[in-house]
């Protein structure tokens, strides 16, 4: 079973209480790495690495364009290791290894992008009224990063973060979920033969209140950066206000996938199913609800179920696999139970709904894809993110209804549109509460572009030039000109 260390202060560390758990292989339910398990000692050591270098002139005196240089080779190193690195996500997390291997290709763009943004934060000088002054601003780090990742595509989300801190002048402690830690610890081994400075990057390995809360709760952290679920950024977003830390923070989703009686249905059909069946519905955003006018409704559902059920389960290092394992087992026994209560509400389950019984998948944590017709938006199926392989169908009469039922929702992280309808194309997605919005596409993402939700589903962007503003403190100074003092009892 390969073991690994925890990355912190440039060296590579077990755990000071010299505990460790597994990780297992979602495809074969069997574990396959040892994990150091990390506590609050371990934050501490790796905190003040970060504290420390935050100050070294290793890092602090690196021009801004001598951070972009790092960032870029960084990006050079994981484009030669980006099939090994996917191989490592898949037997971490269970996704298909087309899917990872595409997300660790598509990696090195973020450091190539925030590598060429390091050396174009400027400041200002600002015309001010007051005579015999002189004012300008400058922007800085914020200080040490405490970086929260989950499980379902690691190192994406990571880099999401990891980019624009380091372009801005941060240091980073990474905290990844303890099912899938190893891709992150195998990254780091990059970054350190990339030769950034000991202590820019830190990751700590372990579990949410061993690692994660004293991580977040360190009085020398100054901005958390959180992917994962909502209700754990709720405790990590009132423990980062005890603090008064920054915070960005990508929630959950239940986000509506919008069919329109004029919309392409063999395009549409593909967008729904890549929407909630890829990644085996383990995306944050997910098109779950699949809103379809009624004047299609029917012949919709028929085509949308005649190419869900020819989904291939299985090995999902295979090419031939369409649907892979879900990552955990609390996360499996977590969808299953959301298929029951659907049940219970009533719903009525037009594929799937439990586990499969094909041969050779016994063992792996497989659920089947599953659609259920008859939801109204006061279920919970329709409501509560499920985190799964699982579709809700509800129907609707026109486009009042359609955006009606899409905003009746805690949730505003994304949402698609499928129309010919070039008004609606252009109008609806300003009436959407979602801060990523779709139209004749699904789940189109970019470097370039900002990424983040409204409502429940977080605060801040991820990715494109508001990301960086996110790492960075405005500072604005102020110059006399004059010769002498004015009156010190005057406020001018």
């Amino acid at each position: 079973m390969q073991q690994y260390r925890m990355y912190i202060d440039g060296r590579w560390v077990e755990s000071l209480s010299g505990e460790w758990f597994e990780s297992s292989n979602p495809y074969t339910g069997l574990p396959w790495a040892r994990i150091p398990r990390g506590n609050g000692a371990d934050v501490d050591c790796a905190v003040a690495a970060a504290a420390r270098t935050l100050q070294d002139p290793a890092w602090r005196g690196l021009t801004a364009s001598g951070r972009g240089e790092l960032l870029r080779r960084l990006g050079d190193a994981l484009a030669d290791r980006a099939d090994f690195l996917a191989g490592i996500e898949v037997r971490d997390n269970g996704k298909l290894y087309a899917e990872m291997r595409a997300q660790t290709h598509y990696l090195r763009q973020w450091y190539y992008y925030y590598g060429g943004l390091a050396d174009k934060i400027e400041g200002a000088v600002i015309p001010t009224d007051k005579a015999g002054h002189f004012n300008y601003t400058r922007h800085e780090p914020v200080g040490v990063v405490a970086a929260i990742i989950p499980w379902n595509s690691p190192l994406l989300l990571a880099s999401w973060k990891l980019a624009p801190a380091l372009a801005a002048g941060n240091t980073v402690v990474f905290k990844p979920s303890e099912y899938t830690s190893a891709s992150l610890l195998e990254f780091a081994r990059i970054v350190e033969r990339v030769g950034f400075p000991p202590g820019v990057l830190n990751v700590v390995t372990g579990f949410g209140a061993e690692v994660g809360a004293p991580l977040v709760e360190h009085p020398q952290v100054a901005k958390v950066a959180f992917t994962g679920s909502d209700q754990t950024g709720r405790q990590i977003y009132q423990a980062a206000a005890r603090g008064m830390k920054r915070v960005t923070m990508e929630l959950g989703g239940k986000s509506p996938n919008i069919v329109f009686a004029d919309a392409r249905q063999d395009n549409a059909v593909k967008g729904v199913i890549s929407g909630i069946f890829a990644a085996s519905g383990q995306t944050c955003v997910a098109g779950s609800r699949l809103l379809v006018q009624r004047a299609i409704h029917d012949e919709f559902v028929d085509k949308l179920l005649a190419f869900a059920r020819h989904a291939r389960l299985g090995d999902p290092m295979s090419p031939d696999t369409q649907v892979g394992p879900v990552t955990n087992l609390p996360q499996l026994e977590k969808i299953l139970g959301y298929i029951d209560i659907a049940r219970a509400e009533g719903a009525d389950c037009l594929l799937g709904g439990g586990r499969p019984d094909t041969p050779g998948l016994e063992q792996g944590w497989f659920v089947e894809p599953t659609i259920f017709a008859g939801v109204h938006n006061r279920m919970r199926i329709a409501r509560e993110e499920v985190f799964g392989p699982v579709l809700s169908i509800i129907p609707f009469e026109d486009e009042e209804e359609a955006v009606a039922i899409a905003n009746d929702s805690p949730y505003g992280l994304a949402a698609g549109i499928w129309t010919e309808d070039l008004r609606r194309a252009l109008t609806l997605p300003d009436r959407l509460e979602a801060g990523t919005v779709w139209v004749n596409t699904y789940r189109t993402m970019s470097y370039l572009t900002p990424f983040g939700g409204f409502k429940q589903s977080g605060l801040g962007k991820e990715s494109g030039q508001d990301s960086l503003r996110e790492y960075l403190k405005v500072k604005s100074v102020w110059l006399s000109t004059t010769e002498d003092v004015p009156d010190p009892f005057v406020i001018r």
